[in-house]
């Protein structure tokens, strides 16, 4: 992480002299998450070297390296607590969306294994370790007392992240486990279709792109009308440019946070992107 500037250092520093926009207070410069451990970014480069590998061709050494390179991470360091998705300030935790990003890694990692030029050792034990995450997913991220799969191994409590285990691959949009997470988060951290991120979050906005991956997973389950519904009723809130910021105030109903943020347009990308096929599916259905 570096500042606009280049800056290397990003100590976090509270201006009380500053009221902040509408008095949201604390005003800060600075960002604690640049001292911290976010693993589910291995998967996140992994998957754009996966969706761009046509465009990408012959990689040169320097980038087949570092592909590698973020692969072996993920192999040996998926099992670590992190601060997880959403960059939170309390003790690290074993947060499920880590874990899950670090299974996309080593799965696109054996897809792209050829491209990458990875010996064969290697890509088996990336195979082999693949499995093992999947496996503790499956037995430590779900909590029948909830009935859902939630945020952290251990916790029962809610987190919005796990939406993105069929967006991923992980598991198929109508998998009945995935069909029972959708409906805990649409049910505990949901109003009017906008999702807050996590169990608890009190008067926190609802975060954007969450809204989206419950659209684009009750798309993937083959509830279409439902994710429409969703999916427009969120875009509703874009602004006269269609522009979308961070988060909505769920008591006002206003754009909150940085705008415009881009993940929340990655997330209406992608909503859509799921919403089209399974509507065609759902209208060959019909004839």
């Amino acid at each position: 992480m570096f500042g606009v500037g280049g800056e290397h250092d990003l100590t976090e520093h509270t201006l009380d002299h500053l009221a902040g926009c509408a008095g949201s207070r604390p005003v800060r410069i600075g960002n604690d998450a640049w001292d911290q451990k976010q693993l589910d970014v291995l998967g996140e480069v992994l998957e754009c070297a996966w969706i761009l590998r046509e465009q990408l061709g012959q990689l040169s050494p320097t980038t087949a390296e570092f592909l590698v390179a973020v692969a072996d991470r993920a192999a040996d360091t998926w099992m670590e607590p992190d601060a997880g998705i959403w960059e939170g300030r309390e003790r690290e935790r074993d947060y499920l969306t880590s874990k899950l990003m670090c299974w996309a890694a080593l799965d696109r990692a054996v897809r792209l294994a050829a491209q990458m030029g990875a010996p064969g050792a290697t890509v088996q034990r990336w195979e082999e370790v693949r499995e093992e995450i999947r496996a503790a997913i499956l037995d430590r991220g779900w909590d029948d007392s909830v009935s859902a799969f939630t945020g952290a191994f251990g916790s029962d409590h809610l987190d919005a992240g796990v939406l993105l285990m069929p967006l991923v691959g992980f598991l198929p949009g109508d998998d009945e486990r995935v069909v029972a997470t959708l409906d805990a988060v649409e049910r505990e951290l949901s109003t009017d279709a906008l999702v807050q991120r996590w169990t608890g979050a009190g008067d926190e906005g609802a975060f954007i792109i969450c809204s989206y991956w419950l659209a684009a997973g009750r798309a993937m389950a083959g509830q279409v009308d439902r994710a429409r519904e969703i999916f427009e009723a969120v875009t509703r809130h874009a602004n006269d440019l269609g522009l979308l910021s961070e988060e909505i105030d769920i008591r006002e109903r206003v754009l909150i946070g940085k705008f415009p943020q881009a993940l929340s347009h990655i997330g209406l990308i992608d909503a859509a992107w799921a919403i089209a096929p399974a509507e065609d599916v759902s209208r060959r259905g019909d004839r």
